[in-house]
């Protein structure tokens, strides 16, 4: 049984960081991203990486101030996120695969087969 677990969510005040994490069980995966869904708005991408190799790249809206990492070993893929402002406000996912993703659809929710349940993160100014 395929399983995507968030965790690190919470309330934080303007220029505060956070650590999402998120556990994976149930199969091997290629490549795992975060997307965020603020109310009333569409899902997101945030950031991406492969398994193999590491290579990652993020979002314009977060870029230099999230960053996304794994940890093989434990099956955890991570998203740090620093300098948080009231617009990252939003429930956060984790997304894997295990197919063969190239990087220019490496955005698209459709790219991504499992997700996990969510982890709300709030900024408050």
């Amino acid at each position: 049984q395929v399983q995507l677990v968030e965790s690190g969510g919470g309330l934080v005040q303007v220029g505060a960081s956070l650590r999402l994490s998120c556990v994976h069980s149930g199969r091997i995966f290629s490549r795992s991203a975060w997307f965020r869904q603020a109310p009333g708005k569409e899902r997101e991408f945030v950031a991406t990486i492969r398994w193999s190799g590491g290579s990652a790249f993020t979002s314009d809206s977060v870029k230099g101030r999230f960053t996304i990492s794994k940890e093989n070993a434990k099956n955890m893929v991570y998203l740090q996120m620093n300098s948080l402002k009231p617009e990252d406000t939003a429930v956060y996912y984790c997304a894997s695969t295990g197919r063969g993703i190239i990087t220019s659809e490496a955005a698209r929710e459709t790219s991504y087969d499992y997700w996990g349940q969510g982890t709300q993160v709030t900024v408050s100014s």
